[in-house]
């Protein structure tokens, strides 16, 4: 399958857990965006991987109108479902790496738990720089890796043993990396740890109890080798639990300077 299809496969089959947990999430997205972004309230703003629309909700308010893209129809159905009497909030099916918009459309283009899942995120990131305005704004929200590598890699590995359709989680290095080849200037960040129930963290997924047994297998081979993974993987009870590190970017997307001629 290709990663589309592992995409559209996975979010296909949680949509409707992924609904009810985004509008529960929704009021405190919003507050988190009004003290981290901080709208003038005339922005149109570009949501990527909408999926089932709590960032686009949440903006909604904040903000003149906003787009929510998305691959996965059953997400874009029950993002549509949610936003009935919220009349400047539209979705429209796309693929992140080619977005159907033209270069600078939008005054802040953001994303939210999105790039682990693609393939190419330096192509996510470069189209999101090009439909942005010049002096524009980009929001990127996403998991973070350890800068360890063999840590990355473990987790990683549990990543994809509980997602099939998870690509990788970068580090901050990486992402900071990406902002530079783009000619993006960072404005502010910040790093929110999310403590998590594996059991929960699986249904989250929609794992099959196969899927678990591997989780579960490979956690305790990384504990018994007093390995975290860069997740604090520890037990909890008769379980195990994780912490996860959610990074949060605000970038500008400067004027380029003008060239010069010599004479």
């Amino acid at each position: 399958m290709s990663q589309d299809e592992l995409t559209r496969a996975r979010f296909a089959a949680t949509a409707d857990r992924l609904a009810v947990l985004g509008g529960e999430r929704t009021p405190a997205l919003r507050e988190r965006l009004r003290r981290f972004v901080a709208p003038a309230g005339s922005e149109r703003a570009l949501d990527v991987g909408t999926g089932t629309g709590p960032l686009a909700l949440a903006l909604a308010p904040l903000v003149a109108d906003v787009v929510g893209l998305d691959l996965v129809p059953e997400m874009l159905e029950h993002a549509r479902r949610a936003a009935q009497g919220v009349s400047n909030v539209t979705f429209v099916a796309g693929q992140a790496e080619r977005m159907p918009f033209p270069s600078e459309s939008f005054d802040l283009v953001a994303t939210a738990r999105t790039i682990h899942h693609v393939a190419w995120p330096e192509v996510v990131i470069a189209e999101m720089t090009r439909v942005a305005r010049t002096g524009g704004r980009l929001l990127v929200v996403d998991q973070i890796a350890s800068v360890d590598p063999l840590e990355a890699l473990a987790h990683n590995r549990i990543e994809r043993l509980r997602d099939p359709s998870h690509v990788r989680v970068l580090s901050d290095q990486d992402f900071r990396l990406l902002f530079d080849v783009n000619g993006l200037v960072l404005r502010h960040s910040e790093v929110e740890r999310e403590d998590r129930d594996l059991d929960e963290f699986l249904d989250l997924a929609g794992c099959t109890e196969s899927q678990r047994e591997a989780v579960r297998a490979e956690i305790g081979r990384l504990l018994a080798s007093d390995q975290r993974a860069g997740i604090a993987l520890r037990t909890s009870g008769e379980g195990y639990a994780l912490t996860l590190s959610i990074a949060w970017y605000l970038l500008e997307k400067p004027a380029r300077p003008a060239s010069t001629t010599a004479t």
